[in-house]
């Protein structure tokens, strides 16, 4: 495989956010799917910006596409769309996010969960707020982020006897699919359209 090759299946690949009818997000899908949907007319290309919609044609042939990247063909070049408006769907899917260390660490947002700093998973851990040896389960409602000075502080004891007082109490999220993407990897593009789902929800 070629460089140019290469740089193709790579943006193919790239996060594209999906909008539903109603402009609330609803899911994370990839360059490809999203230029498929956007060339059968079932959503069109938003550009974030302006908040204009464009058909596949209209976005192919913008004189200046607010895009950073274009796949090249041979006769021509797309530009590769960050944000998708589906023209009928207008549901907000919902799901049980299941019980995982990397889930934990997006519910938590990588913060410790008494001292309220933000750092890097090396420096992160998992606590039980009550002590598995005092009948605590690994579970949502009982597993919180810590970094290693606040969990050698608590060790084996309830936060109120270790004196911490926790920022929230834990609990089973619920997250729409595109949550499942880290913030870090989120597109900047992407902002405006995330916290207008926050307010409605």
């Amino acid at each position: 495989m070629n460089a140019t090759s290469m740089t193709s299946a790579r943006l193919l690949s790239a996060p594209v956010l999906v909008l539903n009818r109603c402009w609330v997000p609803v899911h994370v899908t990839t360059v490809r799917r999203a230029l498929c949907l956007v060339y059968r007319g079932a959503a069109r290309v938003v550009a974030p910006d302006t908040l204009e919609v464009h058909s596949f044609h209209e976005w192919v042939c913008l004189p200046d596409p607010p895009a950073t990247s274009w796949l090249r063909g041979v006769r021509t070049r797309v530009p590769v769309p960050e944000v998708i408006h589906l023209v009928t769907y207008d549901r907000v899917p919902r799901y049980e996010a299941p019980f995982t260390r990397r889930n934990l660490y997006h519910r938590d947002d990588y913060t410790c969960q008494y001292c309220g700093v933000r750092l890097p998973v090396d420096r992160l851990s998992i606590d039980h707020v009550r002590p598995r040896s005092k009948g605590g389960k690994t579970s949502w409602d009982n597993c919180v982020l810590a970094c290693v000075r606040c969990n050698t502080r608590k060790a084996d004891r309830s936060p109120q006897e270790a004196r911490l007082r926790l920022m929230r109490q834990p609990k089973r999220p619920r997250w729409s699919p595109y949550l499942g993407v880290a913030n870090d990897k989120q597109l900047p593009s992407w902002q405006r359209f995330l916290h207008a789902r926050d307010e409605v929800r």
